[in-house]
């Protein structure tokens, strides 16, 4: 049963011009105090969830992005302060990514984190996806299989660091700690302090490809896992693997247990207002996720048309029509969102998480409105 509702919010400013017809996304810049004001909207949103009884708000790791679409680089430390600035939610890390940090700092910050808040910050590990993040900060992106080889020695190290009283690890990128003399004595083993007070810590990371290696780690690790922006039949697949993974691993979750199913939404009085309110927003999806791969189904001449302003009918774009008749977006009243969600239940019957979320580009004004008439038309459906 869906009882625990979140929102991610990756951290886009206010656009201005959204839409195929605004400015293409390679093209767009912002002034340094605008792209600090994600942090006046982070708060704005966080605020108004803790209201309505959200569970989680996750916020991603990105860096570099002058265009203004995702401008939190340290979810940890904006997870500390908006957990001092809110009652109940929890702030999600979604996700650190792991590839960018040194797996011990990583762990010290959680650590750092999880007790300062009191367990209200939670972890979450990624890959990447943004070369010019990865790269930048020395790691491997373009090379997938090296970027997951260093992904899954790091999430290892971190592990032993969160539940071990001292430990060492050797691997093919890491020795640790180096074996060199302290103060007397050749150093052989290392403690992190302090480790989290909530261990084993709860821990979050994306499905994508949903592999058998990549879900098979998540099992070993008891990592439970995000589908974002692609629900029902979009991510059955997904949602089938991970419930075989878990039977693999002698853990048999039933059918969506150990899961979070993203959908994004925009409630309104008619599906047709709905439509067409979401559309600009949805449009600055597109020439955003599209190049970097998450546009399902998008073909190479339209993604290409989709960089240009204008144009994108005679194109065959897809439209935010054609993600809603498979699940993934949703435009209409609150009655028929709370039906679709009933029939996830019926689909999923280990389902209790759902991330349902704005898209990039929806003004903080719009958000808030969102996030207040999700939580008291549609969530108290479900957490009666």
């Amino acid at each position: 049963m869906i009882t625990k509702f979140s929102n991610v919010y990756a951290g886009h400013v206010d656009l201005g011009d959204m839409g195929q017809l605004a400015t293409p996304a390679n093209e767009r810049r912002y002034p340094n105090e605008h792209l600090a004001t994600v942090f006046d909207k982070a708060e704005a949103i966080a605020r108004c969830m803790d209201e309505h009884g959200y569970h989680t708000l996750w916020l991603a790791e990105h860096h570099f992005q002058r265009e203004g679409y995702e401008c939190i680089p340290n979810i940890m430390m904006a997870g500390v302060h908006l957990a001092h600035l809110t009652r109940r939610l929890r702030i999600g890390c979604g996700f650190n990514i792991a590839p960018m940090w040194h797996p011990l700092r990583l762990a010290e910050d959680y650590a750092t984190a999880d007790i300062l808040t009191k367990g209200r910050v939670v972890f979450g590990v990624g890959r990447g996806y943004h070369t010019r993040e990865v790269e930048t900060f020395g790691s491997p992106m373009l090379d997938a299989e090296a970027n997951r080889d260093l992904f899954e020695e790091q999430v290892e190290i971190v592990m032993k660091a969160f539940n071990s009283e001292s430990f060492s690890h050797e691997g093919k990128h890491y020795t640790l700690p180096p074996a060199v003399p302290y103060r007397g004595y050749e150093l052989k083993e290392i403690t992190l302090v302090p480790r989290p007070l909530r261990r084993p810590v709860e821990c979050w990371q994306p499905v994508v490809s949903a592999g058998a290696r990549g879900l098979d780690f998540m099992m070993k690790h008891r990592i439970r896992g995000l589908i974002g922006g692609g629900a029902a039949t979009m991510a059955e697949k997904s949602i089938y693997a991970f419930q075989q993974a878990s039977e693999r691993a002698g853990l048999n979750y039933s059918l969506g247990e150990g899961l979070s199913l993203g959908i994004f939404y925009h409630l309104a009085d008619s599906r047709e207002r709905g439509v067409r309110e979401i559309t600009p927003w949805y449009e600055e999806h597109v020439k955003m996720f599209g190049p970097l791969g998450f546009v399902p189904g998008i073909t190479p001449a339209q993604l290409e048309a989709s960089t240009k302003r204008g144009g994108w009918g005679a194109a065959g774009v897809p439209t935010v029509e054609d993600y809603m008749k498979v699940g993934a977006w949703f435009a209409g009243p609150p009655e028929e969102l709370i039906a679709y969600l009933r029939s996830l239940e019926e689909k999923f019957p280990g389902l209790e998480h759902v991330h349902l979320s704005n898209s990039m580009g929806t003004p903080q004004e719009a958000m808030v409105e969102q996030i207040a008439r999700l939580g008291t038309e549609v969530m108290p459906k479900f957490l009666a």
